[in-house]
């Protein structure tokens, strides 16, 4: 299972593995304050699509589209997520106040879509080019 929370919300016993996922260092914490097993700032997205979105409600949906495709482009940075959740529970942390609508969100949807395509197809990359 894949699941989002907030870097400052308290460690659970279901976090599985824990992967920050925010290209920069969420303000006012400490390294040392994190139980991470990662920090896949490269899985973020692009610093002008974020700046774009600025967490923009209106602008969510294609947020979501463009950060696909920014995925799809470099599988490299999200396959040790798609790696870890096949062997377990993963948690994507994040720092933005919105919980509803964040990079990690969309690519807790983006991973689950992988993994169900794999499931469906008999193809365990999860790429649909193989």
């Amino acid at each position: 299972m894949i699941r989002t929370r907030r870097v400052l919300e308290p460690t659970a016993p279901e976090d599985g593995k824990r992967f920050l996922v925010d290209r920069l260092w969420p303000r006012g914490l400490r390294r040392e304050s994190l139980r991470l097993d990662g920090w896949l700032k490269e899985v973020a997205p692009s610093d002008g699509l974020r700046r774009w979105f600025g967490h923009d409600p209106a602008k969510w949906e294609a947020f979501c589209r463009r950060y696909a495709e920014e995925l799809e482009a470099r599988s490299e940075t999200w396959r040790p997520l798609l790696e870890a959740a096949r062997e377990g529970d993963v948690t994507l942390l994040f720092a933005a106040r919105d919980e509803a609508r964040n990079n990690a969100v969309a690519l807790k949807a983006f991973l689950e879509g992988k993994l169900r395509w794999a499931s469906a197809s008999g193809d365990g990359s999860g790429s649909r080019r193989g």
